[in-house]
């Protein structure tokens, strides 16, 4: 589906089209969706974790 119109609007497309530099930013409510569906088994667990606070 590569180049095409389904495939605009695809989370892979966003990031492997973004620049280096450009920040990626995950709203909180979809970072929320996004565990409770690892935590049914319904998509892998998220890797990344939120970095440690700093004392």
């Amino acid at each position: 589906m590569q180049h095409t119109p389904a495939c605009s609007d695809c989370v892979v497309t966003y990031l492997c089209d973004r620049e280096p530099e450009q920040a990626v930013v995950i709203e909180i409510a979809d970072l929320r969706a996004m565990r409770m569906l690892a935590d049914a088994g319904l998509v892998p667990e998220l890797r990344h974790q939120p970095a440690a606070e700093q004392a």
